[in-house]
C-alpha cells in the first residue's frame, strides 16, 4: 500500500542485494538507517535499471539520500508470524560519501562556481526602512 512521497537520508545498515522476479526484473533492496541515535531501520528497494550503477556500488556504512514512495509490506518471520514494514520504493538515490574516510560529494560545482551574495546589501534592496511597520 502506497503511503506517500518521502525523502530521507540515513546510513546503510545492510548492503544491496540484488535479487530477479519471476519475470527476470532485477530488483535491488537494502536496508537503511534513518535514526540518529537509536536504530530506525526502513527498507529501500529499486527496481530502475538507471539506479542500478549507484546501488550496485554501495556498502554497509555509506551514507545517502532517498527520493521515492513510502508504502507498506508485509513479511513473514522466522516464527512464521507477518510483520508490516516500512520501505521506500526509491526513484532517485544519492550517495554522500563512500565510507567513513570518504569526503561528501555535491552536484553543486566547484568554489569558484558558487556565486557570493552581500546579504546586507541583498536585504536593503528588499525592504526600505521607511516600509516596514513597526
Amino acid at each position: 500500500m502506497s503511503l506517500a512521497k518521502a525523502v530521507v537520508t540515513g546510513t546503510l545498515y545492510r548492503a544491496p542485494e540484488e535479487r530477479y522476479t519471476q519475470n527476470n526484473i532485477a530488483v535491488w533492496s537494502f536496508v537503511l538507517n534513518i535514526g540518529d541515535r537509536d536504530e530506525m531501520l526502513i527498507r529501500v528497494i529499486s527496481r530502475r535499471t538507471a539506479l542500478e550503477d549507484i546501488v550496485s556500488n554501495l556498502s554497509k556504512g555509506d551514507k545517502v539520500l532517498v527520493e521515492g514512495r513510502l508504502q507498506t509490506a508485509e513479511v513473514k518471520m522466522d516464527d512464521g508470524s507477518d510483520k508490516r514494514i516500512l520501505e521506500i520504493d526509491a526513484a532517485s538515490i544519492e550517495q554522500f560519501s563512500g565510507g567513513a574516510n570518504s569526503s561528501p560529494s555535491s552536484d553543486y560545482g566547484t568554489d569558484e562556481e558558487v556565486v557570493k551574495i552581500d546579504t546586507d546589501t541583498f536585504s536593503e534592496e528588499l525592504i526600505d526602512e521607511g516600509e516596514i511597520p513597526f
